[in-house]
């Protein structure tokens, strides 16, 4: 199914749902729930889901897992995606978090044949088998660590959000301790105790976080340049450290 709402397939009697969308550049899907757990497949383009509790950033040919139940919202750019809504009594499994995965080229064609599926395929014949070998294959994905958690303290969470959308990297913590009223002390504090880091150490994730979906469209050079690194290498080195991945590994997917 293509371009379809998935509100209106919900209860049909499938474990796996697969479901294919496009979206328009900059696309939001506004706060919202699903019953049924949801992997979001981003085939073309990039996607930044959110939560409560953090950000995840998805980049192209890779998948974020969302569990039933789980407030988020998604910004597209320039995604096309291809998303499976399982059934939770069939992935007991699905962890209790949002998470990034990478995606094998098996899983990757699976879905390619899923999305021409019709609502109430054929459980006994190749579609049923397909379906089957599909939630084989989610169980076994290996995670990417491509996220940042966000503070519960309203306005932490709100200082937090803001540097996501605008991660300039001039920006320090008496900024913000001036923005919320407090010593830069009682900033670092407070992080601490929600995050276990610093807001410096917070924000540099952060900007590496906001680093990923740059990579598809801009040359490390640059990417490096606007973050505030003085060096590609610079950039480089941190970027691996973090995620265990250079940031050459992001280009062109």
């Amino acid at each position: 199914m293509r371009n379809v709402p998935y509100a209106d397939y919900d209860l049909v009697p499938r474990d796996v749902l697969p479901i294919g969308t496009d979206y328009e550049p900059g696309h939001v899907l506004d706060w919202h729930t699903h019953r049924r757990a949801q992997f979001l497949y981003s085939a073309t383009g990039s996607m930044i889901a959110e939560t409560d509790e953090g950000t995840w950033t998805v980049p192209s040919d890779r998948a974020v897992l969302i569990p039933p139940e789980t407030r988020h919202r998604i910004r597209m750019l320039g995604a096309s995606t291809r998303s499976l809504y399982v059934e939770p009594a069939a992935v007991p499994w699905w962890p209790g978090g949002c998470t990034v995965v990478d995606v094998p080229p098996l899983l990757r064609e699976l879905l390619l044949v899923a999305v021409d599926f019709g609502p109430d395929y054929d459980l006994s014949g190749r579609e049923g088998a397909v379906a089957n070998l599909l939630l084989f294959e989610l169980a076994a994905l290996a995670p990417l660590p491509f996220h940042i958690r966000v503070p519960s303290a309203p306005e932490l969470a709100r200082l937090c959000r803001d540097y996501l959308a605008h991660p300039e990297p001039g920006v320090t913590n008496a900024d913000w301790a001036t923005r919320l009223a407090l010593s830069e002390r009682a900033l670092a504090r407070r992080f601490r105790a929600e995050l276990g880091m610093s807001p410096a150490a917070w924000r540099v994730r952060a900007r590496l976080v906001a680093a990923v979906p740059l990579l598809r469209e801009h040359a490390i050079a640059r990417v490096a340049g606007d973050l505030g690194y003085a060096s590609p290498a610079a950039f480089t080195a941190a970027f691996t450290r973090t995620f265990g991945l250079p940031p050459s590994a992001l280009r062109g997917t």
